[in-house]
């Protein structure tokens, strides 16, 4: 994670001397929000990776410059429509676009084309220059053919140019979107991983614009005067958690700006990460180191010929946290950990971090599943720790079977756990859910009850926990399959086959059209299908068998 930070931060902050990206008159950046971005790049998130860079890359960005932001794929599973402009493009926008970003959801498709498409008409890209800059980790998934889409644009724009960031793809998945950046003179990022992704942003923002046709030749100049001597670097920062103490183990960030009027908030004169050397001309600056939540700044006066080692004291401690479900179990990746230190929070750590903190009231809070554990800690400058936090869970696994050692049920199978205690109003509080066969629970040691729902068949089982156990928990549904087959049907009715004492019978399910299938208890009922004509309405009783199925056809 370091080094993908590293890369960005470098690269957002060369965007002013080159004409790449954030440069241009407009930009819309278009993240890929499909649910391939669950996928982990060295044990993280693709998406928290995604959304940690907007946020550095922002940070550094000309408050003038109209940087809009749009995504797809993250309201609607299995839409290729799921195209939104979330952040038009505005001067000062870099809030608003970190926020869109952190609260997204992903869980779509990837139309990448017609989102590209979209990007360029939002900005006008028939009348005004135009940018767009795609970061995705996919390949189209709904028939938009991005070589084409590259040259139409190419061909109507003013002045326009895609980018591409390809994620996480391979070489061969790369060849087949980066026509959409050749296309429109754009460029094409290969990011394989964290170090490839950093050498890529590098190499492309700091590339040199395109050199002018050379001028005449003018008249030779006198011979400039010798200059005075200079060192090759006359800065070289170091930061440690507290005077002399140690170095923090994670990087640490440098920024030189010129000590004036504006302070921090003026001239950026230089930037660079651990063991970096700065040259810079003579004058007066404030140096600025951070890491993790951690900062601090100190004036300095600089000459050509001398060289300035500078120590900057951080004032801070450093935390190293591995989360286990269990004592002596391995770390668990799905493990959430959020720090809260003086003045800021880190939430999108998972599984394990190192991070550094100012001194003061620290707390570290790690959630796995229904389990949750806090600590909260003093820290002193310099203090160094390393903790295991210890969840304690126990992990549940769930299946629903037709019949006892019969076939497994996978579809439509919805899982509810419930704390097995009945409250005085005879209810149960719900712990969790999942869908699907082979569900997975992280869940604190108790007794629990687990409710399952395949279509029209719905039952529950006990069950237990216990810390660092695995627990399958099977349940038998006594239950088949009806398909029914009625050609001219508007709808269908299931009903139990005996009646109550009022002689009416209870409805276990419905649907509509002419064919139906659901999964039932085993036991006697009645089918009544309704036709679309004037014919009416038609009984038929049937019977459904455990862990058999039962086709029927109405006419």
């Amino acid at each position: 994670m370091a080094g993908l930070i590293r890369g960005v931060a470098a690269a957002a902050l060369l965007l002013s001397m080159t004409t790449f990206g954030f440069a241009a008159n407009k930009v819309i950046i278009i993240l890929d929000a499909s649910g391939s971005m669950w996928a982990q790049i060295d044990g993280k998130p693709k998406l928290e990776i995604a959304r940690e860079s907007l946020r550095t890359v922002l940070q550094s960005v000309p408050a003038d410059d109209e940087i809009g932001f749009m995504a797809y794929g993250h309201r609607t599973k299995g839409s290729c429509d799921d195209i939104e402009l979330i952040v038009p493009p505005q001067a000062g926008s870099a809030s608003a676009i970190t926020a869109a970003a952190d609260s997204m959801k992903f869980l779509g498709k990837t139309p990448l084309t017609a989102a590209v498409k979209q990007a360029a008409e939002a900005l006008k890209y028939t009348e005004d220059k135009a940018t767009v800059v795609l970061i995705t980790d996919g390949l189209e998934t709904c028939g938009g053919d991005p070589c084409a889409l590259g040259k139409e644009l190419k061909a109507s724009g003013v002045d326009f140019t895609a980018d591409v960031v390809g994620f996480g793809l391979t070489a061969d998945e790369g060849k087949q979107i980066a026509c959409l950046a050749d296309n429109t003179g754009g460029k094409y990022i290969q990011a394989s991983d964290e170090k490839a992704l950093q050498q890529a942003l590098v190499e492309t923002v700091a590339a040199p614009a395109p050199a002018p046709a050379p001028a005449p030749e003018p008249a030779p100049a006198p011979a400039p005067a010798p200059k005075a001597a200079e060192v090759d670097y006359n800065l070289l920062p170091q930061a440690f958690l507290k005077a002399g103490g140690e170095v923090p183990k994670i990087d640490v960030y440098y920024e030189v700006f010129k000590d004036d009027a504006k302070g921090v908030g003026g001239d950026h004169v230089d930037y660079g990460y651990n063991g970096i050397k700065f040259h810079v001309p003579a004058g007066n600056y404030i140096v600025v180191a951070s890491s993790g939540g951690a900062k601090t700044e100190q004036k300095i006066s600089l000459t050509a010929d001398r060289t300035t080692e500078l120590a900057l004291d951080l004032n801070a401690a450093e935390i190293s946290i591995h989360a286990r479900p269990a004592p002596g179990a391995e770390v668990d990746r799905n493990a959430q950990i959020s720090i809260a230190y003086p003045g800021g929070t880190s939430d999108a750590n998972y599984g394990e971090v190192k991070f550094v903190v100012p001194t003061g009231e620290t707390k570290v809070t790690v959630k796995l599943g229904a389990g949750e554990v806090s600590e909260t800690m003093q820290l002193a400058a310099g203090q160094v720790v390393d903790k295991d936090m210890i969840v304690g869970v126990g992990k549940a696994k769930a299946n629903a079977f037709y019949t006892q050692g019969g076939e497994k049920a996978s579809t439509d199978v919805g899982w509810k756990v419930y704390k097995a205690a009945k409250k005085l109003d005879g209810t149960r509080d719900q712990v969790t859910y999942a869908y699907g066969p082979d569900s997975q629970f992280d869940l604190p040691p108790g007794d629990y009850v687990m409710g399952v729902d395949v279509q029209a068949v719905s039952t529950e089982q006990p069950f237990s926990v216990k810390v660092g156990q695995m627990s399958d928990v099977n349940v038998t549904l006594n239950a088949g399959v009806l398909s029914v087959d009625a050609p001219g049907a508007d709808g269908f009715k299931i009903f139990e086959a005996k009646k109550d004492i009022q002689g009416e019978r209870k409805q276990v399910t419905y649907a509509y059209g002419e064919k139906m299938q659901t999964t039932l208890a085993a036991g006697d009922y009645v089918l009544v299908t309704n036709f679309t004509t004037d014919k009416a309405d038609k009984e038929t009783p049937f019977t459904i068998k455990a862990g058999e199925r039962n086709e029927l056809t109405v006419q």
